[in-house]
């Protein structure tokens, strides 16, 4: 018999018995979660879309994904008689290709050094331990990113929420707690909604307190050349970090930080993800530096992102959609509850539409939503397909009942 033979009949194993303390963890989530909340449907689980289908759910903002000329910089890489270093990028030698991909993103951003990651996790978490230590007080915005509380957490710092965009709660913490470590993003990830960036430099600077400003979904997409809000704003000679993901508009799989060259030594040597994970591969920063080269004259893609944008969120607001929290290319339909999330993930697919469902722990619980995600290459066609499903649902999934809409009404 084969090896291929014995695999194809192979017959998987049972399931090992767990102990109580992981079995409880999992019956919540299948249990109380799936079976009793969601009726045995998964949230997450969307059915297979057919030809036509308008998909956002990623974060390919500039539509980089299949550029030729960036395939083809990967391609050539792969295809390259260049050794691949397998290490931890804290070994590279000076010089590395590496260490010149970072300089060419330190010129791109501003900086006066980059230090890039596995990842915009492992660069958020990377940072946070590095600056935040037991007593230290960070403060975040409640929306802030899943990885920057998850590097407070590392650090053993002590997290301080403020309400969203809400400078006299930040003010107040501040005089409560003391001078420490703010932390926003530039454009949050839930709703599309920009951070006053100048009032929290105010403020940072004021009490003698750290910035750090999550880039990730506003590098590429804003500023002059794509350099992001910090620049757009002119604040990037007084922001102490900027951070990240490089799997938005850079369609990649990497993280970046920019710093000063002296952190940038220590950061290497104090930061787990960092020394114990390995550097990107030659085909990574093959397609990275080409990016950077693209991106850099894009501005007819962001100029139609941006007009694509203003039409959709138009559109929504006529059809009586609350999408006025946010501005940008991340629309949020926040339904509320989980079941509720799930009746309007199915009426979005079947109308050929899917988004991406957040939930907790993404979102505050009974506040959970399906992000649309939008892109410079939206057709018309698109754009009506959408505009069109969210016109024809709105019986369907109980706009008038949804938390955004309820809190609309409050407010008015």
């Amino acid at each position: 018999m084969t090896l291929l033979t014995k695999a194809q009949n192979h017959v998987r194993p049972a399931a090992l018995r767990m102990p109580a303390f992981v079995t409880r963890r999992m019956d919540e989530h299948h249990v109380n979660r799936i079976e009793q909340l969601m009726g045995g449907e998964h949230v997450h689980v969307w059915k297979r879309q057919g030809p036509g289908a308008v998909m956002l759910a990623g974060n390919d903002y500039l539509c980089l994904a299949n550029e030729p000329a960036l395939l083809q910089a990967q391609v050539r890489a792969l295809q390259g008689k260049a050794g691949q270093n397998l290490m931890s990028a804290v070994y590279l030698q000076a010089g590395s290709r590496q260490h010149r991909l970072e300089e060419k993103f330190a010129d791109f951003m501003g900086a006066q050094q980059t230090v890039l990651a596995q990842s915009g996790w492992a660069a958020n978490v990377g940072l946070m331990h590095s600056i935040a230590e037991p007593g230290v007080p960070v403060y975040l915005d409640i929306m802030a990113h899943a990885s920057l509380w998850d590097g407070v957490q590392l650090g053993g710092a002590r997290a301080v929420p403020f309400l969203h965009n809400n400078m006299e709660h930040l003010q107040r913490q501040l005089n409560k707690h003391g001078a420490g470590v703010i932390v926003v993003d530039a454009l949050y990830s839930t709703d599309g909604s920009l951070a006053p960036l100048h009032e929290v430099l105010a403020l940072a600077e004021k009490t003698g307190s750290v910035l750090v400003v999550d880039e990730s979904h506003s590098l590429g997409t804003h500023g002059p050349r794509g350099a992001g809000l910090v620049i757009a704003a002119g604040l990037e000679d007084r922001v102490h970090f900027r951070t990240a993901s490089l799997a938005k508009a850079f369609a990649g799989r990497a993280g970046i930080i920019t710093c000063s060259s002296r952190f940038k030594g220590y950061f290497l040597s104090e930061s787990r993800p960092a020394i114990f994970s390995s550097c990107l591969l030659n085909h990574e920063l093959a397609w990275f530096d080409a990016a950077i080269d693209f991106v850099e004259q894009a501005d007819v893609r962001r100029a139609g992102l941006r007009r694509i944008t203003e039409e959709v969120r138009s559109g929504l607001e006529r059809l009586g959609y609350c999408v006025d929290e946010g501005s940008e290319q991340i629309i949020a339909l926040e339904v509320g509850t989980e079941p509720k999330t799930l009746v309007l993930r199915k009426a979005l697919e079947n109308r050929g539409i899917q988004g991406a469902v957040f939930c907790a722990p993404a979102t505050p619980k009974n506040r959970a939503l399906v992000r649309l995600t939008l892109n410079s290459g939206m057709t018309k066609r698109e754009i009506a397909k959408l505009l069109d499903a969210c016109a024809d649902m709105r019986d369907e999934v109980d706009l008038e009942n949804w938390t955004s809409t309820v809190r609309r009404r409050r407010v008015h």
